[in-house]
């Protein structure tokens, strides 16, 4: 993928060599001069644009017009709403994605039809479930609240469905498991999967679903 970042600080240059790391093509714009210096040194690999992510021009500079994301991660709401909504209005950027400093401001960014990440919502959710849900640990809201990535840590003992298949466990209609992690390997599950003692299993459930989860595989 082609993904342009607007805004270079801590959050925007981590994002950008964890995503380059992972074989995207990265461009990221940042206003600063210095900062910009100091990130064509950290990011050989990445195009450095030093401008204003709200100003199209700048945006143009950065390639946004084949981008297939476009994140705006600065320290300002408004700025992240701007450069998001120029991206899809000027450049039709198939997916926007903004950081949301505040939670307030979430409704907003989803009415325009931007992917609005907040990490005070996300900081809540994980103590809300970690104190409702118990072993069950969400990692991500999906889809205005009404999907979750969870984390299900099976025990060493007693446990009830371990050595079991997974199609055999009648797992509720609307939740699938995406991957099992078990030591150091990672396994993709299947129908004929079978569980382990002390598995960390990742699963797509609706949020509805999570008790029934948390009750099918830790009772």
């Amino acid at each position: 993928m082609y993904i342009v970042i607007n805004g270079g600080g801590k959050v925007g240059s981590f994002l950008a060599k964890i995503l380059k790391g992972r074989g995207h093509s990265v461009a990221l714009i940042e206003r600063n001069e210095k900062t910009c210096q100091n990130l064509a040194v950290e990011l050989p690999d990445v195009l450095i644009i030093q401008g204003d992510g709200c100003d199209i021009k700048y945006q143009e500079q950065a390639g946004t017009g084949r981008a297939d994301v476009f994140a705006s991660v600065t320290g300002d709401d408004d700025d992240n709403l701007v450069a998001c909504q120029l991206a899809k209005a000027s450049f039709d950027v198939p997916r926007t994605v903004a950081r949301v400093n505040n939670p307030k401001n979430e409704h907003i960014f989803h009415k325009l039809g931007i992917d609005a990440i907040s990490s005070t919502t996300i900081i809540s959710h994980l103590i809300e479930e970690e104190a409702t849900i118990g072993e069950v640990i969400t990692l991500y809201i999906l889809k205005k609240g009404r999907l979750a990535l969870v984390e299900v840590e099976l025990p060493t003992e007693p446990c009830k469905v371990c050595d079991k298949r997974i199609a055999d466990l009648h797992l509720p209609r609307d939740c699938v498991l995406v991957s099992i992690i078990r030591g150091d390997e990672v396994i993709i599950p299947r129908g004929t999967t079978a569980l382990k003692p002390g598995d960390s299993v990742i699963a797509l459930t609706d949020v509805d679903k999570e008790e029934e989860l948390k009750r099918i595989l830790i009772g």
